[in-house]
């Protein structure tokens, strides 16, 4: 008797952990068909409420962390998201609703965003054995070896984009500027022209596209496409300083004066950096143009910002006795027709005589000859004189310049005079020639001297 209790005691235990286990099979994949609709319908606070309450019974249930996390995806707070993908990464099954494919593409963009760059690139690595067909998946690791310097990698996994998705823009767009920083430029042309006939609104693509063809000295089409690239506020500034500068390749230097004083005033839109840019190239049209004062104010704003930006000290250091020397002031900034006065002015302080003018790239060259007063024979000896107010140093090209036009005129003697200085080679090429260099300071000791 005691047996056949023991017998039924075991057996209906048996029957009630059996019975216990089929209705926990049944209500715990029901539980979590209600969370899915709860989800669908939009109602995450309740899909957190009820996946944390599951999980506080089955703290590894990788459906409800995974459906926690599309809940606070839902809800704008990735960061918590990214905390329960890293759980469900951890636990490792993909048995359920979580699906492996979806929920690594998620993983890694969330490991991106927060700066996790080595775990989105293991996600982008195993995505490509499940997906090995799958463009996405290479271009985004060559995007993440890009953002890591190494460039041999990223073109590899990028060109391997490509060739599964001819059409795949962002490979070719990261390809092309991969290129173009190598400069590589014609390979360059081709992947960031083929990114904008994929997408003519990709105003990265432009950009770069625009700053390359001008590097090729294509401007006119480079200005096309940083005209687009405008478009976008990320890349107004960068775009608007890059065609003012084909502007001034162009010696258009009106439009390019416009366009980097429209730079300045983008009401804030405008980064430190590129800032500093737009003052800079603007100063070197004002000086261009001979409006000194306008460039002095530039050079200082960017000095008093940061003061070992490129020439600015250098600048600042030429031009500071324009603040007392008038005369030097006049002979840099006048206009055309009163530089010519000036130059005849100095050609006279010289007892020279003007006979003809003519302009060069850098100010003027005046044919003279020896005032008549000062004949010592039947006819005057003729001279060439280069005026320059460039205030660059003068290289050995100008003198040697200089050199052979008295040699195609028959001229004996020659003068080069600059509101500048001499580079020693220039120097060097003078000494054993009949040519005579006047600096900034003898032009400053003459100009004090003659009248205009």
């Amino acid at each position: 008797m005691s047996g056949f209790i023991i017998l039924i005691i075991i057996v209906g235990t048996a029957v009630g952990v059996l019975t216990l286990f089929i209705i926990k099979s049944f209500i715990a994949p029901r539980k979590i068909e209600s969370v899915v609709d709860l989800l669908k319908s939009g109602k995450n606070q309740q899909v957190i409420k009820a996946a944390k309450l599951l999980l506080a019974k089955e703290p590894r249930h990788v459906d409800a962390h995974y459906l926690l996390g599309q809940a606070y995806i839902a809800e704008g707070k990735t960061e918590l998201a990214l905390m329960e993908f890293k759980i469900v990464n951890q636990i490792g099954k993909f048995e359920g609703l979580c699906r492996e494919v979806l929920f690594r593409k998620q993983a890694a963009e969330l490991y991106r965003k927060f700066g996790e760059p080595e775990e989105a690139l293991k996600e982008y690595l195993l995505l490509i054995k499940k997906e090995p067909v799958q463009a996405d998946h290479y271009a985004a690791i060559g995007e993440l070896f890009e953002e890591r310097q190494m460039s041999d990698k990223a073109l590899s996994y990028l060109q391997k984009a490509v060739e599964l998705n001819p059409n795949h823009g962002g490979a070719h767009l990261h390809l092309g500027i991969l290129m173009y920083r190598k400069k590589k430029l014609l390979g360059a042309r081709v992947e960031l022209e083929a990114a904008v006939r994929i997408d003519p609104e990709n105003y990265q693509a432009n950009y770069y596209l625009g700053r390359l063809l001008k590097e090729m000295h294509e401007y006119p089409t480079a200005l096309r496409s940083l005209e687009k690239a405008q478009r976008d506020p990320e890349y107004k500034s960068k775009s608007l300083i890059e065609a003012a500068t084909c502007n001034m390749s162009l010696n258009n230097m009106e439009k390019a004066i416009s366009t980097l004083e429209r730079v300045i005033n983008l009401d804030g839109n405008t980064t430190a950096n590129d800032l500093i840019y737009a003052r800079y190239f603007l100063s070197l049209c004002y000086e261009k143009v001979r409006n000194i004062d306008s460039a002095i104010e530039q050079w200082e704003e960017i000095y008093a910002k940061k003061p070992a930006f490129r020439d600015v000290a250098q600048k600042l250091s030429q031009y500071q006795e324009l603040r007392t020397d008038d005369r030097m002031k006049d002979y840099l900034t006048s206009s055309c027709e009163e530089f010519e006065q000036i130059c005849r002015a100095i050609t006279v302080g010289l007892k020279l005589e003007a006979r003809d003018v003519k302009e060069n790239p850098h100010g003027l060259e005046i044919y003279a000859a020896e005032a008549e007063k000062n004949w010592r024979s039947g006819r005057p000896m003729p001279r060439l004189i280069f005026f320059m107010r460039d205030n660059d140093m003068i290289d050995v090209s100008i003198v040697r310049s200089l050199s052979e036009k008295m040699k195609k005129n028959n001229i004996s003697r020659g003068i080069v005079v600059t509101s500048s200085n001499f580079t020693r080679k220039s120097i060097e090429f003078a000494q054993t020639r009949p040519i005579d260099l006047v600096n900034k300071e003898q032009l400053s000791a003459v100009l004090k001297k003659v009248k205009y």
